[in-house]
């Protein structure tokens, strides 16, 4: 009995389709919290094409048309789901490299007090000339 692949593939879609809204908004904490779901799909699917595998279940040919269907959503939604997320890796790489480069001191380090490192503009200092 295919059914129930039929039944997992849709949730598959379901939270691939959830996951890839949330990515195309770059709400990034939205689709790592939707991530769980997908994985969770995922699991329920290819336990049931391992079910189905194992029984020898085959699509009944008034099925056939609604499991191509299915099997080219997933594949689209899959797709769709590794292009949004490797747009997020790198532009949550480029955020990264910014931070860093921001907290980097400008121009050449000196040593000050006590032998610690600091940046060449020397920060805050006063002066007093008394006579």
């Amino acid at each position: 009995m295919i059914e129930p692949l039929m039944v997992a593939a849709q949730r598959l879609a379901e939270a691939l389709r959830a996951e890839n809204e949330a990515l195309a908004r770059l709400d990034l904490s939205a689709a790592a919290e939707l991530g769980r779901a997908k994985r969770l799909a995922s699991d329920a699917f290819a336990a049931a094409y391992d079910a189905a595998q194992k029984t020898g279940s085959r699509v009944a040919e008034a099925d056939r048309a609604r499991a191509e269907a299915m099997a080219l959503r997933l594949r689209d939604l899959s797709a769709e789901n590794r292009r949004l997320l490797e747009r997020a890796i790198e532009l949550q790489s480029r955020v990264i490299e910014t931070i860093a480069g921001a907290a980097k001191p400008a121009g050449p380090a000196t040593y000050g007090a006590r032998g610690v490192l600091r940046d060449a503009a020397g920060g805050p200092m006063a002066i007093s000339a008394r006579g």
